[in-house]
Order: structure tokens, then sequence, then C-alpha cells
């Protein structure tokens, strides 16, 4: 199998969180299917939601548009930012 479940669980009971990224569309991709693993196997260790930044649910664009569809660094950056927060007192 091409996913190595343990070392990605192994990270996230470390840090209690997870972000997905992939290329292909949000529905139906395989970053749903990993996100599904990982909630599964570490929910008691999450501190926050399984996030998935991937391409966006269009019909894939042209090259010439493609760096537009695919997640950058920009919305990676944005949803590891959406998962730090203090806790409260």
């Amino acid at each position: 199998m091409p996913f190595d479940d343990e070392t990605v669980c192994a990270s996230v009971r470390r840090t209690g969180r997870a972000v997905v990224v992939h290329e292909s569309g949000g529905f139906g991709g395989p970053g749903g299917e990993i996100a599904a693993r990982v909630t599964e196997r570490c929910f008691h260790h999450l501190e926050a939601p399984v996030l998935r930044v991937a391409g966006f649910d269009i019909p894939y664009p042209p090259p010439m548009l493609e760096r537009h569809h695919l997640p950058g660094v920009d919305r990676i950056l944005d949803a590891v930012g959406r998962l730090q927060w203090e806790a409260e007192s």
C-alpha cells in the first residue's frame, strides 16, 4: 500500500493536528480518504479538525491555468494557520 498510516498517525498523535494536501478536486479526491483514515485512527488525539487543501472542484483547467487551480503555499499556510490557537484559560 503506498500510504504509510503509521508515520502519519504518529505525527498526528504527537501534534494533535493534520492538514492533507492533494492536487485533485476536494470532492472525491484522495485527501478525503486520508482525512477519514487519520480521523478513525487518531480521533482522541486530535485537537482540531483534519483540514484538506485541494484543487478546486471544477473541471481540470488547461495547462496555462493549472497554477491557479493547484494548492499553493498561501492556501496551505492559511489552512495551517486555521489550526493554530491558544488554549482558553
